[in-house]
């Protein structure tokens, strides 16, 4: 940063006040008096430390205190003109973030402070573990500094947060729907970010942007066929859709082949040039330092070096740059960040020569409904396409029912009534009785488990309908959401999505079985449980993959919670009453099987039933309403873990 001398108009005080408060009212220190920073009229150098600073025509002819070495400094009464230091779009004022593991306090960040202007390309450099990817994400709005300052051309982002359509960011590996082309994926981000444009100006604009990335010659070849320096183009491509003023970029040139990394940081460079844009790049590798307008340099947490990028290797005393960081393992990185704080008005960056500012044009975020329809139809595209996924949910949707019906393929047995004859004997009736019984147990046991299979057969389609549905993308749905994806239409797409599934799975699972095995009972009202006990599944298992890391936890969790199902439900053995009564709320397996049994109520299946299970029947009214709290229960769940920001 950069200071410039005044004069206080009131008090006559001697003031040094940092040159990006120019045109701002400021306080004087000394009578507490407001007043506007005049425009420096001239440059002056420090005679003992060569710090240079800019200086008011209040301060001609006077004498200052140097800040940084306090060397009294004669201010001639006329001095060259020289450039304004250029105007700082993103400040980031003695930012510092410390998180707590265990009883353990680690800081990741350290005072860190830095200027950066418009239509500009800077690199954040150093080891792994410095620091880099955080000073990233706190400039994004991922993580909350716990100390300090992010401000964006005059605001407080804690104040106010950067609209969706001024930030772009690429995260360090490529994050893209591999199922989609080159255009799709811009037609969707174009839809899910920008409001207001016609078909055709969706076409030019993706037209223009894959030119300028070089990919509108393979613009209809799909994502998954494409080479990571491709795929880290279409990144920066579809981070460009709303023009924004701010662009981050982590590692994107990280595993590219020499040619292709210097293709990518020449098209950074190329976009930090339209409309005054700030581009900010995290990178390790330093072959290509020289591309970019400005090096932040960080080690240990704290900002060692920011200055010109050919400046670099001098400032650390070695002569190429590759040597930096060998050299900064030789002193504390404390050391480093306070002798860069003496030195740092000399390496301050001078004002180039880049095109004023172009007026930023007023983006505007689609409403709810409108990116629920994007998302609902990306996802039954990507669906169509995955014959992985087709033949899985093919093989799951027929083979579940047929594994039902290889118990009963003739049908349930009839039921014969117990002869009572007058006529027969003592023996007679107690081995009718017992043969009764024996038939009855048998059919009951028969009926209970074709149920209770079915349901926990569906509970198993419900599990694989979800589990991975969000941890799987939850990378690419932070970015989104970042971009300004509503986490409401997202879980809405995704609850119509499986909704389907479920409808479809659940109706044939009840149409099929009931066909060939002839249950009693209203089919209707069957269909409609074994439905409810599939969706309360489903909403469970979407939860999990809303709430877990990474699809394989949530698959396992989910399998668990399909595993748990019919130990507690209570179809084969009963549970200790007070057991029963604390898991059974809770328990979708049950109620499905319940309610299912009792629409056989007005059957000798049903008294069959009650002769081999313990466990009580709730009516069907209750059955539904306790699996409809189960499907609103999980997709709340579900909201909550959406709305939590996920990216690591």
């Amino acid at each position: 940063m950069v200071d410039i001398l005044l004069q206080c108009p009131h008090c006559q005080q001697h003031l040094c006040v940092e040159a990006d408060h120019i045109g701002q009212v400021v306080p004087c220190p000394r009578c507490g008096q407001t007043h506007r920073v005049p425009e420096a009229v001239g440059k002056v150098a420090c005679p003992r430390c060569q710090v240079r600073l800019y200086i008011a025509g209040s301060a001609l002819g006077k004498v200052f205190h140097c800040p940084a070495c306090v060397a009294e400094i004669h201010v001639p009464v006329s001095v060259a003109a020289g450039p304004a230091p250029p105007p700082a779009l993103l400040r980031l004022h003695n930012v510092t973030l410390q998180i707590t593991q265990g009883t353990t306090e680690q800081r990741l960040l350290n005072d860190v402070s830095l200027d950066l202007p418009g239509g500009h390309l800077v690199a954040i450099v150093g080891a792994s573990g410095c620091g880099k990817t955080t000073l990233l994400k706190v400039i994004a709005g991922i993580l909350e500094p716990t100390a300090g300052a992010v401000i964006w051309q005059g605001r407080d982002l804690a104040v106010q947060d950067l609209a969706p359509t001024e930030i772009g960011y690429v995260p360090q590996f490529s994050i893209v729907y591999d199922h989609l082309t080159i255009w799709e994926s811009m037609d969707v981000a174009l839809r899910l970010r920008v409001a207001g444009l016609s078909a055709l100006q969706r076409k030019e604009r993706a037209a223009a942007i894959l030119q300028q990335v070089g990919l509108l010659l393979i613009a209809h070849r799909p994502v998954r066929v494409l080479s990571g320096g491709e795929r880290r183009r279409l990144a920066l491509a579809l981070e460009s859709v709303t023009r924004p003023a701010l662009l981050l970029c982590d590692e994107v040139t990280s595993g590219l082949d020499p040619k292709a990394e210097t293709e990518v940081v020449e098209l950074m460079r190329q976009l930090s040039r339209e409309q005054n844009r700030l581009v900010v790049s995290v990178t390790h590798n330093l072959r290509l330092l020289h591309r970019y307008d400005s090096v932040a340099v960080m080690y240990e947490g704290y900002l060692v070096y920011h200055g010109p990028s050919d400046r670099v290797a001098a400032y650390f005393g070695v002569p190429d740059v590759a040597e930096v960081f060998t050299e900064l393992a030789k002193r504390p990185a404390a050391e480093w960040h306070a002798a860069w704080q003496q030195r740092q008005r000399d390496f301050a960056l001078r004002a180039g020569t880049a095109p004023p500012p172009v007026p930023a044009v007023e983006e505007s975020t689609p409403g709810a409904l409108t990116q629920f329809g994007v998302l609902l139809q990306r996802r039954a595209r990507i669906f169509a396409r995955d014959r992985g996924q087709l033949l899985l949910h093919a093989a799951l949707l027929f083979g579940f029912p047929c594994l039902v019906v290889i118990f009963a393929l003739n049908g349930l047995p009839q039921m014969r009534r117990l002869g009572t004859g007058a006529e027969a004997t003592l023996w007679q009736q107690l081995r009718e009785t017992t043969g009764y019984i024996i038939e009855s147990s048998r059919i009951g046991g028969l009926v209970s488990g074709l149920v209770m299979f079915q349901v926990i057969l569906l509970a198993l389609m419900g599990s694989n309908n979800a589990a991975r549905e969000v941890a799987a993308e939850r990378l690419i749905f932070e970015k989104e959401k970042l971009g300004g994806l509503r986490p409401s239409s997202y879980l809405a797409s995704k609850a119509l999505f499986l909704a389907a599934l479920v409808a479809a799975q659940s109706v044939w699972m009840a149409v099929f079985v009931n066909f060939i095995c002839r249950f009693p009972g209203d089919l209707l009202v069957q269909c409609g449980l074994l439905l409810l006990g599939n969706a309360a599944i489903t909403a469970a298992s979407l939860a999990i993959s809303s709430l877990l890391k990474s699809p394989e936890q949530a698959s396992l969790v989910s399998i668990y919670l399909v595993g748990f199902q019919l130990p507690l439900s209570g179809a084969f053995l009963a549970l200790p009453s007070a057991l029963g009564l604390l898991t059974r709320p809770f328990i979708a397996a049950y109620w499905s099987w319940s309610g299912v049994i009792e629409t056989m109520r007005d059957t000798r299946f049903y008294d069959a039933v009650q002769m081999v299970t313990q466990t009580s029947l709730s009516p069907v009214q209750l059955c539904f309403w306790a699996l409809g709290s189960h499907v609103v229960f999980g997709l709340w769940l579900a909201y909550l873990g959406c709305r939590q920001s996920r990216w690591d």
